[in-house]
């Protein structure tokens, strides 16, 4: 330590806790209090923005049970030579599994009852589980009861709700699109069977969804074959770059669309509640690194005895400043570690110890009977980390320069009148 320059060893001198007078001790304490302040609010970004990640997870994983991961499909119009088509997009290695389907709006009835609004899609029940879990989510029937000619159908548990269906009762779909008669339009409708109950955990999906074999889709809407595919890939954060590399293999009539699309205003929704989010204890940080600045105050007073010494032994304003910039520099750098540390060690233990609070105060944070998860799920970020731990730094350095400045432009004549 004694090769460090001495502007080093002063300033890590000026931050260890002094005990020769009262006010060092005040000094000191303030310092302390400035390093929690910082490491608090570290450690709360990282937690806070962990959790923010690990629901979006959780919501994503939902809505990916049953969307898929790219849709190919032309609007307006059929794919009926679909399997050359998918033998086509599965030559690029990130596609794991192809679909086709069939989708359309419709209104469900029971009985001539209050009609619910519904998105009906056509699925042929082998190739489905390829490229969503919709299989797996199904509670009551199964989804392999959908077979040609059967008109069976599959609905959302809220939805069945909303029906107030069973299995093997009787529902009718309505499509908007009519038949004409000799005494006008009339909207077509087909008596369906119901097979089957899945849940999603995603009330737009529970709610307003259902499905259809494939081939009773197209008899109800005419159409020669699948209205598109639908794609898994291995890497579902590569879809947006996925796509584009598969819109090259398709003809220009088509679309090729990823699931960032496919629900664009929700994830645009998530990011932008993340960066305000961000912001918001970004400033919560930099009130703790700004208490720096009268903690140094406050040791450029206690110090201008010391400072005006060191100038007439030679040191220049420029190494004084380095001394108190250091200070800071120290205080705000131990506070950014505390604080990953502690965030970290949280977020990534989050699963044990919320249990252990909800316990403790015999409270539950997420109620089964009011949401779709019961447990607070964390997704830590690296990246969040990093960027975290260098905003804190930098707020802290910045806290330092005023205070340093100040401490570079003391007198030393008028420093040592009075002492």
């Amino acid at each position: 330590m004694n090769n460090l320059p001495f502007e080093w060893l002063v300033g890590l001198r000026y931050t260890r806790a002094g005990k020769r007078s009262g006010r060092n001790s005040f000094i000191s304490f303030i310092s302390l209090i400035s390093v929690s302040g910082i490491a608090l609010g570290v450690g709360a970004m990282i937690i806070i923005l962990s959790v923010m990640n690990g629901f979006r997870k959780d919501v994503t994983g939902r809505m990916l049970s049953v969307l898929a991961h790219v849709e190919v499909f032309e609007r307006g119009s059929s794919l009926p030579d679909w399997q050359g088509l998918a033998q086509r997009l599965q030559t690029n290695p990130e596609v794991t599994g192809v679909a086709p389907f069939v989708q359309a709006q419709a209104m469900l009835s029971r009985g001539g009852e209050a009609l619910r609004p519904a998105v009906v899609r056509g699925v042929l029940p082998s190739q489905e589980p390829n490229v969503s879990d919709l299989a797996r989510t199904t509670r009551y029937g199964s989804f392999n009861e959908l077979q040609p000619g059967e008109f069976r159908i599959v609905l959302g548990i809220d939805l069945a709700r909303a029906l107030q269906v069973n299995l093997g009762d009787k529902v009718t779909m309505v499509l908007p699109q009519g038949t004409v008669t000799p005494a006008g339009i009339v909207p077509r409708m087909r008596n369906f069977t119901v097979a089957g109950v899945f849940v999603a955990g995603h009330p737009e999906f529970d709610a307003g969804m259902a499905f259809v074999h494939i081939e009773d889709a197209q008899k109800l809407l005419r159409l020669e074959g699948p209205a598109g595919l639908r794609l898994r890939l291995a890497d579902m954060h590569r879809a947006p770059e996925v796509a584009q590399e598969l819109q090259k293999l398709v003809p220009t009539s088509l679309t090729v669309r990823d699931w960032s699309k496919l629900n664009a205003n929700w994830f645009a929704a998530v990011q932008t509640e993340k960066r305000m989010m961000f912001v918001v204890l970004a400033l919560i940080v930099a009130v703790a690194a700004f208490n720096l600045v009268s903690t140094l105050v406050m040791t450029v007073t206690d110090k201008q005895a010391d400072i005006a010494i060191l100038r007439t032994i030679g040191a220049s304003p420029r190494s004084i400043q380095k001394i108190f910039m250091i200070q800071g520099a120290l205080v705000g750098l131990l506070g950014a570690a505390l604080g990953v540390g502690g965030g970290v060690l949280v977020s990534l233990n989050i699963d044990v110890i919320v249990p252990f609070i909800e316990n403790l105060l015999g409270v539950q944070f997420l109620s089964k009977d009011l949401y779709t998860i019961s447990t607070v799920p964390s997704d830590m970020h690296w990246s969040d980390v990093g960027v975290i731990g260098a905003v804190a730094v930098l707020l802290a350095f910045a806290a330092t320069l005023y205070p340093s400045r100040w401490a570079a432009n003391v007198k030393p004549a008028e420093a040592l009148r009075y002492e």
